[in-house]
């Protein structure tokens, strides 16, 4: 069984919005930065967003002024709010674990995640 498991993908018109949501079972996600990647059809895995254990966020620049990234340790999940949706974010989008300390100057890097979950997809139609 998966420790991570996402949820909250669909199909959605361009300009609307989704929640993503990565729900941990026996990880506890306070103890990590975690992590969203996504990969889009004939396209590698890409970095999405990360949150640290503090609550610091590192977003790509490619969507940093439409997706956020939030973490609920009460609820052990972690979150990423999409907003304004291109046909271009259409991908799988995929959580996973994270360093369990990282500074200010972090630039997360895929190998530094683990636990991947199964994906959730977005599909965005222009």
């Amino acid at each position: 069984q998966l420790p991570l498991v996402e949820s909250g993908g669909g199909l959605v018109q361009a300009g609307g919005s989704l929640r993503l949501s990565c729900a941990a079972s026996g990880l506890p996600l306070s103890s990590y930065a975690m992590g969203w990647f996504r990969r889009a059809p004939g396209k590698e895995r890409e970095f999405v967003a990360a949150i640290s254990r503090s609550g610091m966020s590192y977003v790509a620049y490619s969507v940093k002024d439409r997706f956020t990234i939030s973490r609920d340790d009460a609820k052990n999940t972690l979150y990423l709010h999409l907003n304004s949706l291109k046909a271009e974010d259409t991908a799988v989008y995929y959580c996973a674990k994270g360093p369990a300390d990282v500074t200010a100057r972090w630039a997360p890097r895929e190998p530094e995640f683990g636990s991947w979950g199964q994906g959730t997809q977005v599909t965005v139609s222009s």
